[in-house]
């Protein structure tokens, strides 16, 4: 057998080093196998329970009288070092099971008393044999009994077998201690090298053993013989049955004088049972009587109660079907002037009321098919359909009357001399009057609100636009405006056209002025129209609005809706009903706004920059569903807008390319210098949202100037370079300032810049081959052939020895002063900005001199024993000059 754990010292001293510092001193130690499982079950292990090794260590210690022992479980830590895991008190051990469903035996559980969760599944403990197994516990049993005390309880163990298996395995032991003398040390118990199992004491001492047996001695039974013991048992047994006969012997009269008793309250019971059975037959008869007249008192006394109940419904219905006279009177003929208007909004809510009570769930469905109810009802709906059609008519009326008073009435108007900004408070006020009762009107029949809106519609249409016309009338003949040029790019008029720079402020102004005050009034309308006419939609624009500011056009009408709906709910069908209403209201005053518009683009086509962003605010403003038909206003007016300065842009791009149909020209193209002009006053128009608009502007004017400029260039193709890059030239300088503030004019900046150094490229070196042809043409064919033969074999091919350089060299470099000269000299010749001429000398002077020095390097390669002026010389030649 392979050597306990309990018997390595190695492990004891692990332990003992693990629990440094307890004050504990280790009486057992030895290794076990930990798993889960519950009390009473199986213990096997399952997916994701693998056993653990454990350590299980039984110590013991002292503080001043008081001793205690501990089972503490140690585990292994990843570098195999033994370290506390948990710890029990062996104070708190109820219960020692030993798990009977594994067959080795080998596997127990501990029960502690003082676990927080007796729900959880205590630890299993598994040994490696029976000897370990039986060691631990005994071990456990005897610190339990002597230290502390008392046994824990014992389940799935023979203890008899225990105490066999103890005595087996216990040592003599030399040494003995009392156990009042304190806790009993591993060493003092058993010392392990003189025993295998650390057993202390027998279950049963040898005094309880004595005491037993004296016990058992004492009652002496008498069963050793059991002949005399049967013999014993017979004759009191037959004692007993002469007893029993001899007293019933001398019982029997007192029998007799029982029967007879019994006999005589039979006759008297039988009698009392006819009697009773008479009785019960009179009691049923009287039960069922009393029954019969409860029955029938009750159903009368149901009867009263339901005729008084049904007595009060019909009270109650009569009531609600009685239409009060003066209520009828004033449904059917009453008038609709403003002091009756009270009482026409009392009927209107009685008339309302009327009608929901004699419907469900107001109503009993119990009584709908009442016939009184259905003529009640049939009488309330004539009621109702003649006031409706009387109300309709007067208000399509009174809508009408009003504006034709106004209208009738001039002062309300814009005249000769005088902008008068139209006043709706007083219409507004009057037609609060009927705001209550155009909500009842719905609330009764809301297909009666159609027509009635149409009218209004239709009356205040004829108003606007009449206000509208006037003012937009007066407001152009007030404003007094210069007209600037619409010609900006005519080239036929000279390069020097006077630009009219009159000021045009007035016109954008007069526009401006004409939104401010319409767009806010049609705004107030549309809402109040929203509201008045018991539309439920947004009326009101949102706060931080353009409009919001303006109080004085108020359009709350100061009432609360019938039915409590909150009137900010949106409603998609009611939403486009107030819609389709709004363009009756105020389709046809846009014509009065074009005419402003059109007016102010004939003084100043690029006055539509700043028009386009003061609508654009406008628009951004305009945020309640209300005010839905106004943004499709300002939207048109815009495009009307952006048309006409589109119109001004074809116009000028026409303008630009009527330059090509002319004849030859030389020097600036005229549109040049006049865009710069047209582009920065362009600039201090822009306006909010205008930058859009002006930078396609500029992308359309720019775009045909340089198409244009190339076709005129190509023209002549001898002077095609200096056309462009005196224009291009002519461009950069003009748009230098713009370029460096507006991003769109950047990027042409850029681009004509390229032009410019390319034209620039393209003519010097013309100029340079005109005067030095032969030596660069000479270099050229060098360098050909370089890319096919070797550098020593030129020399020797036609036309390129020794006496030919010497040739071109001194036909091209002898007088090169002279070459210089006139090179200068066509340089300046063709020029028309004299401005461009240093900038362009300096270009030629560095083209030609990188030109020079690739062709004395060639020459110092091919020919190195030919010597020609050095490009020191040369710069020198060119820096006298």
């Amino acid at each position: 057998m392979a050597k306990s754990s309990a018997d390595d010292l190695e492990l004891r001293r692990a332990c003992e080093t693990a629990m440094e510092g307890t004050k504990q001193k280790v009486v057992l130690s030895i290794r076990v196998a930990k798993s889960r499982g519950i009390w009473g079950k199986s213990g096997k292990i399952g997916k994701g329970q693998m056993a653990k090794p454990r350590v299980l260590a039984i110590s013991a210690t002292e503080k001043s009288q008081e001793h205690k022992a501990f089972l503490n479980v140690l585990k292994y830590s990843n570098g195999g070092v033994l370290e506390p895991a948990k710890l029990y008190k062996l104070k708190h051990l109820s219960k020692v099971e030993v798990l009977t469903n594994d067959p080795s035996g080998c596997t127990f559980m501990l029960g502690f008393d003082n676990l927080r969760s007796q729900s959880v599944a205590p630890p299993q403990w598994t040994m490696r044999n029976i000897d370990d197994r039986n060691r631990l516990l005994l071990c456990i049993l005897n610190m339990c009994k002597d230290v502390l005390g008392h046994l824990p309880k014992v389940v799935g163990i023979d203890v008899v077998e225990m105490a066999l298996w103890a005595k087996e395995n216990t040592p003599v032991v030399s040494k003995k201690r009392s156990i009042q003398d304190g806790p009993v040390p591993a060493a003092d118990v058993v010392a392990e090298s003189d025993m295998k199992v650390t057993v202390e004491k027998e279950l049963v001492s040898q005094a309880e053993e004595e005491d037993m047996e004296a016990l058992l001695g004492v009652y002496v039974m008498g069963i050793g013989e059991a002949e005399a013991f049967s013999e014993r048992l017979k004759r009191e047994f037959h004692a007993l049955e002469a007893a029993n006969v001899h007293a019933i012997l001398e019982s029997e009269p007192l029998v007799d004088e029982v029967l007879q008793g019994l006999e005589a309250a039979t006759i008297a019971v039988d009698d009392m049972d006819e009697w009773l059975g008479i009785f019960n037959i009179k009691l049923r008869h009287m039960r069922e009587d009393i029954e019969s007249i409860e029955t029938r008192n009750n159903q009368l006394e149901m009867q009263s109660v339901n005729n008084k109940a049904l007595i009060e419904e019909l009270d109650k219905l009569l009531e609600r079907l009685r239409i009060p006279s003066e209520y009828a009177a004033c449904l059917t003929g009453g008038s609709f002037d403003e002091a009756r208007m009270l009482q026409n909004i009392e009927a209107c809510e009685w008339l309302t009321g009327a009608l929901h009570g004699l419907e469900p769930p107001h109503l009993d469905p119990s009584f709908a098919n009442i016939r009184a109810v259905r003529e009640k009802r049939t009488e309330l709906d004539k009621l109702k359909t003649t006031f409706v059609r009387r109300a309709s008519e007067f208000l399509r009326n009174y809508f009408a009357s009003l504006v034709d008073f106004m209208i009738s009435d001039k002062s309300y108007f814009s005249q000769r001399g005088q902008l008068k900004r139209p006043d709706h408070a007083d219409l507004r006020f009057k037609c609060r009057t009927y705001a209550r009762l155009l909500q009842h009107l719905k609330s009764l029949d809301k297909n009666c609100l159609g027509p009635l809106r149409k009218a209004y519609c239709s009356s205040l249409n004829l108003l606007l636009r009449r206000e509208a016309r006037e003012f937009a009338n007066e407001l152009r003949a007030s404003t007094k405006a210069s007209r600037n040029p619409t010609v900006w790019l005519e080239g036929s008029s000279g390069s020097n056209q006077n630009v009219n720079n009159a000021d045009t402020s007035t016109v954008s102004d007069a526009y401006a002025k004409m939104l401010t005050i319409f767009i806010p009034l049609l705004v107030d309308e549309s809402s109040f129209f929203s509201h008045f006419m018991c539309f439920g939609v947004s009326a009101l624009a949102p706060p931080g609005s353009p409009n919001d500011g303006d109080k004085s056009n108020d359009d709350d009408l100061g009432i609360m809706d019938i039915d409590d709906n909150d009137t900010n709910n949106k409603n998609i069908s009611e939403l486009g009903a107030l819609n389709e209403s709004l363009r009756d209201l105020l389709d046809g005053i846009q014509e009065d706004f074009y005419a402003v518009v059109d007016w102010a683009y004939k003084i100043d086509p690029l006055r539509c920059i700043s028009m386009h962003g003061i609508t654009e605010k406008y628009i951004s403003g305009q945020k309640a569903d209300a005010a839905g038909y106004v943004r499709l206003l300002l939207d048109a007016l815009e495009e009307r807008i952006t048309a006409q300065f589109t119109r001004f842009v074809d116009e000028a791009c026409h303008q630009i390319e009527r330059n090509e149909r002319n004849v030859r020209q030389t020097g600036v193209l005229s549109y040049i210098p006049r865009f710069a002009t047209l582009a920065t006053r362009m600039e201090q128009y822009i306006q909010g949202q205008s930058r859009d608009l002006v930078d396609q502007a500029y992308i359309k004017f720019i775009g045909v100037m340089f198409a244009t400029l190339d076709k005129i260039a190509q023209t002549d193709p001898k002077y095609a370079d200096i056309i462009l890059l005196e224009n291009y030239a002519s461009f950069q300088n003009s748009l230098y300032d713009l370029a460096n503030v507006v991003p769109t004019l950047a990027k042409f900046y850029h681009q004509a810049s390229e032009s410019y150094e390319q034209a620039c490229t393209r003519h010097i070196s013309m100029i340079i081959y005109y005067q030095f042809e032969r030596l660069f043409q000479f270099a050229r064919r060098i360098e050909d052939l370089m890319y096919t033969i070797t550098p020593e074999e030129i020399p020797f091919q036609l036309g390129l020895s020794k006496m030919d350089l010497r040739k071109v060299v001194k036909s091209s470099l002898s007088g090169v002063d002279k070459h210089i000269g006139a090179m200068y000299k066509k340089l300046q010749k063709n020029l028309t900005s004299e401005e461009l001429l240093p900038s362009l000398w300096d270009k030629c002077k560095k083209e030609f001199l990188d030109k020079y020095d690739s062709f004395a390097q060639l020459v110092a390669k091919i020919y190195p024993s030919e010597t020609i002026p050095s490009v020191t010389e040369m710069r020198d030649i060119l820096a006298s000059m």
